[in-house]
């Protein structure tokens, strides 16, 4: 039965407000502003190309459907956030009400998501990066532009800007949260007045007849795109690892987590409207570049060098925000015990997980310099369906055995809510490829090895654990 043991909720909560923790200073506005941050990038700026390949003008629809899939899911994460403000997000959660095997289970696919997340949109950033520079006539040599093998023909060694900007995204989020948002913050605003001038200089040459037919590719072409693009909403939850850093958690934790989920949803569909409206469906084969396309196309390339920066910022917010919510997972973990106990320590003068912080950005830093990162998107994908399946779970779980919890915010409509969160992500999880089932039970079976072998006898919750290392 350990393994089903789980927390007191009221000793977590208690934990999470004690003195000598993380510093609380973050906002609604950042809060909004961080969720923007970590959805808006590869999504809108290279993955819409390819979803228009797979479902055509019906993207709009995919991600519609997508969008939907994480409104239910984050109705259920809003009330967590709201009731239970601690670090962690999904992962402590589903330690105080499913146990701690399945606790630990999500963690360790949490570590994969966010982890291989930020490697991939170092490599999506390096990409457009090195396209502008290149406009000022600058040449990286080609060793240290991509990751042994990536470019066919080319003797490649490693992906240095990928490397770079994770060290120095690292450097700035182990300095202190407050600095970061702040930085997240303008990041944020210049990229989303570059897609709203994206949307304003797009609209203008738009041929209705490019719409038709609507759905080249039936309903599958639409739920396929619909599964590919929901690594577009990637990121609101990621608010929710911020709990222990949030002045008033209770009213802003929802507000930051729905707030930022909808902002995004209606700027996706505006903009896969306008891109298929602009170029016919098809011409968006083999390009990485969708949105400048569209441009090009329309002959408005004078907005094209917007794009380009908006991406880069765009990209490097995702990066910002994703390898923060991974140390927050990390400092949870371990300081249950699940993890060694030198990730949960604080930097005595700046108040951040400070190791934790440079282990994360290292690791993840040279994957993304050292790796081909191909078929990342679904694997990204699948581990944040099952993610967003156990928060659903949890809500009900929770509204079982402690009616009596005050909750600063209820998801309604309980049951029907997370019952239709959890249908509408397996939805979505079988329209993913089967190489991508087949690494995700690897990297599943990695984690119960981990646990076995060092998680469940360093526990805290264990009483006669040995000493802990």
């Amino acid at each position: 039965m350990s393994l089903f043991r789980t927390k007191n909720l009221d000793h977590m909560v208690a934990q999470s407000r004690a003195a000598g923790g993380l510093k609380k200073v973050l906002g609604p506005v950042d809060l909004v502003l961080m969720g923007i941050g970590a959805i808006v990038g590869t999504g809108i700026f290279v993955l819409t190309g390819t979803g228009a390949l797979t479902a055509g003008p019906a993207l709009t629809l995919s991600f519609v459907i997508a969008a939907l899939a994480c409104a239910f899911a984050a109705l259920c994460y809003a009330e967590f956030a709201s009731t239970v403000p601690v670090a962690g997000s999904i992962y402590t959660y589903t330690y105080a009400t499913l146990g701690e095997l399945a606790a630990w289970m999500i963690g360790w696919d949490l570590l994969l998501e966010y982890g291989l997340a930020t490697s991939a949109v170092s490599v999506g950033w390096s990409g457009y990066f090195q396209s502008l520079i290149g406009g000022f006539g600058l040449r990286l040599p080609a060793e240290l532009t991509a990751a042994p093998g990536a470019v066919p023909g080319v003797r490649t060694l490693l992906n240095l800007p990928a490397l770079l900007i994770m060290l120095a995204l690292t450097a700035m989020l182990s300095w202190g949260v407050r600095e970061s948002a702040r930085v997240n913050s303008v990041m944020v605003a210049i990229k989303i007045a570059v897609i709203l001038l994206f949307i304003a200089v797009g609209a203008r040459h738009v041929e209705p007849a490019n719409w038709r037919p609507f759905m080249p590719f039936g309903m599958g072409g639409t739920m396929s795109a619909a599964a590919l693009v929901f690594f577009a909403f990637i990121g609101f939850d990621a608010v929710t690892s911020a709990a222990e850093e949030v002045k008033r958690p209770e009213r802003d934790l929802p507000i930051g987590i729905i707030g930022s989920l909808a902002v995004c949803a209606v700027l996706y569909v505006v903009v896969s409207a306008v891109m298929t409206g602009i170029v016919p469906f098809r011409r968006f084969a083999g390009v990485d570049h969708p949105v400048s396309l569209a441009l090009q196309f329309a002959r408005e390339d004078w907005v094209a060098g917007f794009v380009d920066l908006g991406a880069i910022l765009g990209m490097t917010t995702v990066i910002l925000v994703m390898t923060y919510g991974q140390t927050r997972v990390i400092f949870a973990m371990s300081r249950d015990g699940l993890l060694p106990a030198r990730l949960s320590t604080l930097h005595p003068r700046l108040g951040t997980p400070f190791f934790a912080t440079w282990v994360v950005g290292l690791v993840f830093g040279l994957i993304a310099a050292l790796v081909p990162l191909d078929v990342l998107a679904e694997l990204i994908n699948i581990g944040t369906l099952a993610a967003f399946c156990l928060v659903s779970v949890a809500v009900l779980v929770l509204r079982k055995r402690r009616p009596d919890l005050p909750r600063a915010f209820r998801c309604p409509g309980v049951p029907a809510v997370p019952v239709l969160a959890i249908l509408f992500c397996v939805a979505l999880m079988t329209f993913l490829g089967r190489t991508t089932w087949i690494a995700f039970g690897v990297w599943l079976a990695i984690g119960l090895a981990v646990y076995f072998g060092y998680s469940r006898r360093n526990a805290v919750l264990r009483p006669d654990r040995p000493d802990r290392v």
